[in-house]
């Protein structure tokens, strides 16, 4: 690559299953960041899979798959069950941007406080 070559700039739309074509996006994203304050509470609190079970009775398995990010078997409720069993006291802001339907409309937002 020559400093003449021209590079393409993409923008994506802030929600990767999206840009790459996942059936349902704003739930994979949704599943995405519930699972990663599950991590995030996990890690800071030094916690393996056996005490987080021990603390919260989840399943140890179920921490594993969160920490493998293998979601296809939870749901955003199971999701945010399993984060309220270890933050309770957890925050967590989503916006979700619906791509506009025809040209010229603008994108519907909506915002989602957990």
């Amino acid at each position: 690559m020559t400093k003449d070559d021209k590079i393409e700039v993409v923008h994506g739309s802030g929600n990767v299953f999206r840009d790459v074509g996942f059936p349902n996006p704003d739930v994979e994203q949704a599943k995405a960041i519930l699972s990663a304050q599950i991590i995030k509470a996990l890690d800071s609190r030094k916690l393996s899979v056996r005490k987080a079970q021990a603390q919260t009775k989840v399943q140890a398995a179920d921490f594993s798959r969160i920490r493998n990010a293998d979601l296809k078997r939870f749901t955003i409720d199971r999701l945010m069950t399993i984060l309220g069993k270890l933050e309770p006291e957890a925050d967590i802001n989503m916006k979700i941007r619906l791509p506009a339907k025809r040209k010229g409309q603008g994108r519907e937002q909506a915002s989602i406080n957990l």
